[in-house]
């Protein structure tokens, strides 16, 4: 049963308190999201030395997202295969997937596409990619207000893609050579793709190449690294690689050390330019397996460490009311911050490009937190206690009815 969050509001019907520090990582990478986005428009990555450097580099946000879930989807098919139990229902999977990120996304692209300068003269094709989250595949970016939409677009083509990799990689029985095989793919795919496959599969198109799923299946294969490192753990089988994580993830301090160090090397020349200019193929690969290692150490401490009897300052902090109560209301403040960005430039004295950074944050994180907190109650709570009445729900309870186990399903968010 949902538990109160300390603030008035219950936690999400899909929000399992295994791991309670995930929540406040989402805040994390939705809060890095929206201050990256605000320096871009205040002109502020150029303009400040390596603060502004940093500012340009939290994008590294949306590796967060994709690593979280990663290992938060993937981790169902691991641990099921691990005590010979059947692979989660697809269908099933699917249906929540669809409740968790479609009816958010679907008011926010209403509002983007209605009330965008920028998209009046939008032709219905336009519009029906966006509404299918595929701007991408046959557009440079998604429509103004919703150019941030393209890190939901490969979330949402992982997520299709998850039971088949779950399929190949992990079958009816956990064998920890053949997940590894699938991760070290994954990886190569991605970097193939930085390398040489865009131009390859798409030369002189105007396609925005980097931002496909290829292009990022590293990130995700983290995740779902950590998920197989998780697993073995809960089943003894850990090895000298799972202790070697569980004795880092113990130290999460040092962790997010690590991952703030990474950060700084990925402001340099190494990493690429910090505007749009395009990257060499070099450059595009480096900043992204940084990105990859910097999702990774900051998961690692939420999802292979023991909670101590006597919490730490980590603790305290990720675990506080607050803290997660904005983890479960970041996919609104992701979501909805761009069109902030559009509103309050368009209806105050700020111009794109001149306004200061302080006061458009602010004021952007102000209103979009209550944008958000909105939608959660209105919008993502309802749709997600459908979650249990997808269309094969009557099917799925007559089975359950003979079956002679329980049933036993992963919450992802």
């Amino acid at each position: 049963m949902p538990v109160d969050s300390g603030l008035g509001v219950e936690t999400p019907p899909e929000t399992g308190t295994t791991f309670p520090h995930v929540d406040t990582l989402r805040a994390v990478g939705a809060l890095a999201v929206l201050t990256t986005h605000v320096g871009f428009w205040s002109a502020s990555y150029g303009t400040n030395g390596t603060v502004g450097a940093l500012l340009a580099r939290l994008d590294v946000g949306v590796a967060l997202f994709f690593t979280l879930s990663g290992f938060l989807l993937s981790r169902g098919w691991l641990a099921r295969a691990a005590v010979g139990r059947p692979a989660p229902g697809t269908g099933h999977y699917l249906w929540k997937r669809a409740l968790r990120i479609l009816p958010v996304y679907v008011v926010t692209a209403t509002l983007a596409l209605a009330l965008v300068e920028a998209n009046r003269g939008l032709g219905w094709g336009d519009r029906v990619a966006t509404y299918l989250l595929a701007s991408t595949l046959v557009d440079v970016s998604f429509p103004a207000g919703l150019t941030h939409m393209w890190s939901l677009a490969v979330e949402l083509h992982f997520y299709l893609l998850l039971p088949l990799l779950m399929l190949i990689g992990v079958g009816r029985r956990l064998r920890t050579p053949r997940v590894v095989a699938l991760l070290v793919v994954l990886t190569a795919l991605s970097a193939w793709w930085h390398l040489s496959g865009a131009a390859w599969a798409l030369g002189d198109s105007l396609v925005a190449t980097p931002q496909w799923l290829v292009g990022y299946l590293d990130w995700f294969a983290v995740g779902i690294g950590l998920a197989l490192a998780s697993v073995l753990h809960e089943q003894g089988r850990g090895g000298r690689v799972v202790a070697a994580l569980r004795s880092l993830a113990a130290q999460p301090g040092v962790c997010w050390l690590l991952a703030g160090s990474l950060l700084l090397i990925a402001t340099t020349p190494l990493a690429g330019p910090l505007v749009l200019d395009p990257p060499t193929d070099a450059e595009a690969l480096t900043k992204n397996l940084l990105y990859a290692a910097i999702g990774g150490l900051v998961v690692l401490p939420a999802v292979l460490r023991e909670v101590p009897s006597h919490p730490t300052a980590y603790d305290r902090v990720l675990l506080h009311p607050v803290a997660r109560h904005l983890g479960f209301t970041s996919y609104g403040l992701f979501c909805l911050h761009v069109p902030v960005l559009h509103l309050l430039t368009s209806t105050t004295a700020w111009d794109v490009f001149t306004v200061d950074f302080w006061p458009l944050w602010f004021a952007t994180l102000a209103v979009s937190l209550v944008a958000a907190e909105l939608a959660y109650r209105l919008v993502e709570r309802p749709a997600l206690r459908l979650k249990g009445r997808h269309p094969l729900a009557r099917r799925r309870a007559g089975s359950a009815a003979t079956a002679s186990a329980p049933s036993t399903g992963t919450s992802a968010r």
